[in-house]
């Protein structure tokens, strides 16, 4: 069993920046691929960012890539997600995933192939 706790949510303007942390628990999380979704008001749930165990392989849907930054911290069981210029629409809750059953994430599989998943964290871009 898996537990992903997020944080690092809130409210920013336009144009800022935001980190995101998850925090996961166990001692085998350098083994997980992990990743970061989100969930917008009256949306699906969309994938936003995924990292190999390494960290030797990073994937970003379009809609983020130029402006985020995915890694992680093996040593503290954390991955991050730097988010930059910020939109409006990315206001959205955010959700960390964990892949268990692999050091990859999987683009073409449902969810990437995650399949632990925190609670998320409310990020709110005021215009």
């Amino acid at each position: 069993q898996v537990q992903l706790v997020e944080s690092g949510g809130g409210l920013v303007q336009a144009g800022g920046s935001l980190r995101l942390s998850c925090a996961a628990s166990g001692s085998t999380f350098s083994s997980y691929a992990m990743g970061w979704f989100r969930q917008a008001p009256g949306k699906e749930r969309e994938f936003v960012a995924a990292i190999s165990w390494s960290g030797g392989r990073r994937y970003y849907a379009d809609s983020v890539k130029g402006r985020s930054a995915i890694w992680r911290d093996n040593a503290k069981n954390t991955v991050y997600l730097q988010m930059n210029s910020l939109k409006p629409e990315d206001t959205a809750v955010y959700y960390c995933a964990a892949n268990t059953d692999s050091g990859s994430y999987y683009p073409g599989a449902r969810d990437y192939g995650m399949d632990y998943w925190g609670k998320g964290t409310l990020v709110t871009v005021s215009a």
